[in-house]
């Protein structure tokens, strides 16, 4: 920012004069008490709509993270039910086999 004047004291009052100038422009950006408090308003609406929407799906979450594990129990489950009755097919086969053998003799 350059600042017309050929002295020292000519460039300080400038300096000052465009001070001022900014601090009243930023003064008059500022927002009254009643727009303050509205924006605060609408800000503490939103948080609570967040932590709602946040609750809600965190909920939801942990509803599906249960039945996934639920179902990967009922899997578990039913494999080893298959597992076991492969087993026991297989012994009566085995014990018929051994039981028509013994029979022809």
């Amino acid at each position: 920012m350059s600042f017309n004047g050929s002295n020292f004291g000519d460039r300080m009052a400038e300096q000052k004069k465009a001070k001022l100038e900014m601090l009243k422009r930023a003064k008059a950006k500022e927002l009254s008490p009643e727009a303050k408090a509205k924006l605060a308003a609408e800000r503490i609406e939103a948080a609570e709509r967040r932590a709602k929407r946040q609750a809600e799906n965190e909920r939801v979450r942990k509803e599906k993270a249960e039945q996934e594990a639920a179902e990967i129990a009922q899997k578990a489950a039913e494999k080893k039910r298959a597992e076991e009755k492969r087993i026991a097919d297989q012994k009566a086969r085995r014990d018929a086999k051994y039981a028509a053998r013994k029979a022809r003799r």
